[in-house]
């Protein structure tokens, strides 16, 4: 017997389950199905739940990484899209890390952060 994974998702906490749905829909996720207390996002092979359930500590606490091939274009796509108008939403611009990434933080209409980046070449 092996022991495989297939995947792995995060239940990403909505203060305004509506709300954060058409953010994420905007954002450029495809929301593949939804009932009234969950709903399955993806963009490409990333993936999470975004889950009708709101309490702002947990919300504010918690985080989400997201892997890009260029974390510019997704900041320039962030901004063009209007998200941070339109929806109570903040963001930072994209910098180098001492980590290894370049990477921006984006914080959803619920207090979710997010960190959007891409590896840096070690030279």
């Amino acid at each position: 017997m092996t022991l495989e994974t297939i995947e792995a998702k995060a239940f990403v906490p909505a203060k305004s389950f509506e709300t954060s749905k058409t953010f994420y829909e905007t954002m450029g996720f495809t929301c593949a199905w939804s009932s009234e207390d969950l709903a399955y996002f993806h963009h490409g092979t990333s993936s999470f739940l975004l889950q009708n359930y709101f309490e702002q500590r947990f919300a504010e606490s918690f985080q989400m990484h997201l892997l890009v091939k260029n974390a510019d274009a997704w900041s320039a796509h962030i901004q063009h899209t209007g998200l941070l108008k339109v929806f109570d939403a903040r963001a930072e611009p994209p910098a180098d890390r001492d980590w290894g990434l370049r990477d921006f933080v984006l914080i959803d209409p619920s207090g979710v952060c997010w960190r959007i980046g891409h590896n840096i070449e070690s030279g």
